[in-house]
């Protein structure tokens, strides 16, 4: 049976984003040509460089293309060169826009350490070997999106910045049910994170969580002061299986996490909506950790298994092709085991080989996998 159409905004953005992107569109080509998908890409600007086209992070047009869009492909943002654009055009706003408008409130961050690069991280390798964490993040509310959100200027003529840390009920039901549900398809265990201690956000988020994990009795659950988990992240990470916290410890303890597996560079993730009502599909993003790199951008030095290992994410929450994905998933992992490395992640007497030459060998690898 011929696979659903489905079509995919592709959004490179700056710095490697475009060069990562390559090497996911060798993949892409290929899978169609071999008739597993029939993906459509469309590809647009975002970021620095849709600020240089046209004065915006990202265009009206573009947003209504990834509102249309069965996935959005996004590559990274940002850079030096945009320092001093205006705020609100900065190249992050792209990114949060894209999250707002699509309302991506779940961000899923995993957090593997394949063996052979065990070595790499730097914590001691029997605490990271085999480690298999995901951080299910909340996205769309919290600090960053909370009012008023101002800096003003006081009567003495001091400043004075206002962050303002909002959850609702329904934010917080709505992530502990996905973190709840895809403990059910790994280890059965939730450790939630938040700090009721010292933040009434945290108190309502503990209260919030425990009464939802009454509809999954058969999952475990924990709770952590966000400190403490960082702290244990580093000291004992296999202990967890799924984490769920909020938007601004999210973002702190899934670059934690990225860094127990030796790179940024090695790591995908994926934001979803809510489930369509008729459909059941959800709104969704991929993108790698990593962020542009601008340091590198270029240069043929970037470390495109982020970018690929989140487009096998899409092709698992998005398209329906668990199998397809867990084969391009396998494909990184006998790569590593080949001793093809990156700069990034090449270690001493390692020779790296070139981004592009990452991409062949993922191909390569690929190819093989799926022949069987």
């Amino acid at each position: 049976m011929a696979p659903a159409r489905s079509n995919i905004l592709v959004l490179p953005g700056d710095g490697i984003g475009p060069e990562a992107m390559a090497e996911v569109d060798k993949i892409i080509a290929w899978t169609n040509a071999e008739g597993l998908t029939a993906i459509e890409t469309d590809v647009d600007l975002v970021g620095g460089a849709a600020y240089d086209d046209h004065g915006q992070a990202i265009s009206d047009a573009a947003m209504e293309k990834a509102l249309a869009a069965d996935a959005v492909l996004f590559g990274a943002v940002g850079g030096p060169k945009w320092d001093d654009v205006p705020y609100d055009a900065r190249p992050e706003a792209g990114l949060l826009r894209l999250r707002k408008d699509l309302a991506l409130f779940a961000n899923l961050r995993p957090a593997i350490c394949y063996p052979a690069l065990a070595s790499a991280s730097s914590l001691k390798p029997e605490l990271v070997e085999g480690l298999d964490i995901l951080i299910v993040r909340e996205l769309t509310g919290g600090v960053y999106f909370g009012e008023p959100k101002e800096v003003v200027t006081l009567e003495n003529g001091e400043q004075r910045a206002v962050d303002t840390q909002v959850y609702t009920t329904h934010e917080i039901d709505r992530i502990a049910r996905v973190a709840f549900e895809l403990a059910r398809t790994r280890s059965n265990q939730v450790c939630s994170m938040e700090k009721r201690n010292v933040m009434r956000s945290g108190v309502l988020w503990n209260k919030v969580v425990t009464a939802t994990h009454a509809d999954f009795q058969d999952v475990e659950l924990s709770h952590m002061l966000a400190d403490a988990g960082g702290m244990q992240l580093v000291r004992a990470p296999k202990q967890f299986d799924v984490i769920v916290t909020d938007n601004l410890f999210g973002d702190m303890l899934s670059d934690v996490a990225a860094m127990l597996t030796g790179s940024l560079g090695m790591l995908p993730s994926a934001s979803l909506g809510a489930e369509d009502a008729t459909t059941g599909k959800r709104k969704a993003m991929y993108e790698p950790v990593h962020g542009s790199a601008p340091d590198i951008a270029g240069q043929g030095k970037a470390n495109p298994i982020a970018m690929v290992a989140s487009f096998a994410m899409m092709l698992r929450y998005s398209l329906g092709m668990a199998d397809l994905a867990t084969q391009v998933e396998t494909a990184i992992a006998n790569v590593l085991d080949a001793g093809i490395r990156t700069g990034d992640i090449a270690g001493s007497g390692i020779t790296p080989v070139s981004t592009s030459q990452m991409g062949d060998a993922l191909l390569a690898e690929v190819q093989k996998v799926v022949a069987g």
